[in-house]
């Protein structure tokens, strides 16, 4: 054993997978009796010289969790690329959950923290339920928020002001002589859901333009979801000549539904989306889309969290990300960002 002892030795040893190894020395969820095992067995070995094995003595892992909604959201990639170097430049590692914005599986993560597999946690729930409010107070570890919460909600915060950015978006409509505008949105009993299709109406009324509840489609934060919201909404309002959509995915939803339906944008319907990910400049036309600044938000999570690891007496702290609008072809018929 002249090169040292492996998770291989480690398990033979224990009595035990080496799957069952590896978790307990990253720290993962693992039975009590399995852990010791482990431990008992890596020691006998030569290996608690390890540095995991000694966070696990400690009770520092140095891994952060970051719990999104669907990973394959171009939104929760750019927060991961700026989460990612800030972490990994304080010695963390991170580890991902996608939660399909599944309360259940939400909760379980919070939970979860007590079991120490992480020392921190960042997550962006679509829903803030009663049952996130009261694992949040109770948490075992420092957690920080994406999104909106409750004013009084004792977490550290990080949100974008979508009711602003939509108003950029509709005056920007407007200013374009689009009376005919229509809203596709993810489900209104999510946090951006409420707030978005609360932002439409106000923005509308400050522009003078009635509310026209036909002009509303509910569907998804997806892209194929959003391609069916829109078709079902231009079946019923065939003469709109705009589409504010409640994020990216839903918008090239409806420039693949126009395009089938032989609808030209944006000389017949201009289309803006929202969270300007990487896809709103590789569209086709380009797509005109409301920063949220999604990656602004990652790094603003991350910073809290360290310092929360370093100050966990400190007061909570908010941080709101300001919009911006970044015009595109799909509503000027030019492209290049602005």
């Amino acid at each position: 054993m002249a090169d040292g002892p492996t998770i291989t030795t480690i398990a033979e040893r224990a009595g035990v997978s080496i799957a069952s190894v590896s978790r307990v020395l990253n720290g993962l969820p693992t039975r009590q009796e399995t852990v010791r095992k482990v431990m008992a067995a890596a020691e006998e070995l030569g290996y608690v010289r390890n540095a995991v094995a000694r966070s696990l003595k400690s009770r520092r892992t140095h891994q952060v969790a970051f719990a999104m909604a669907d990973v394959g959201n171009p939104a929760y990639l750019a927060m991961l690329r700026q989460i990612q170097p800030v972490l990994k430049a304080a010695g963390y590692r991170i580890v991902l959950h996608s939660t399909d914005a599944v309360v259940a599986d939400e909760i379980d993560v919070l939970h979860s923290l007590g079991e120490r597999y992480v020392d921190g946690l960042i997550m962006s729930p679509l829903r803030v339920t009663g049952q996130h409010l009261q694992m949040l107070a109770t948490a075992r570890a420092p957690v920080v928020i994406i999104g909106s919460v409750p004013e009084g909600t004792r977490v550290d915060n990080v949100r974008a002001d979508s009711r602003t950015g939509v108003k950029l978006a509709i005056d920007h409509l407007h200013a374009l002589g689009r009376r005919r505008i229509g809203m596709v949105n993810g489900p209104p009993d999510t946090v951006p859901g409420a707030a978005r299709g609360a932002a439409y109406i106000e923005a509308l009324e400050a522009c003078g333009l009635p509310y026209d509840e036909s002009l509303v489609q509910i569907g998804d934060f997806y892209r194929a979801e959003g391609g069916r919201a829109v078709a079902a909404l231009l079946d019923r309002v065939p003469d709109l000549d705009a589409l504010m959509c409640a994020n990216d995915l839903i918008a090239l939803g409806a420039l693949d539904v126009l395009r089938a339906a032989g609808r030209r944008v944006p000389q017949d319907v201009a289309v803006v989306g929202m969270d300007d990910t990487d896809l709103a400049a590789a569209s086709w036309p380009s797509l005109t889309s409301v920063s949220l600044g999604s990656a602004e938000r990652g790094k603003a999570a991350a910073e809290l969290l360290l310092d929360r690891l370093q100050n966990g007496e400190r007061e909570p702290r908010l941080v709101t990300v300001p919009p911006r609008l970044v015009v595109r072809a799909s509503t000027t018929g030019e492209e290049g960002g602005t």
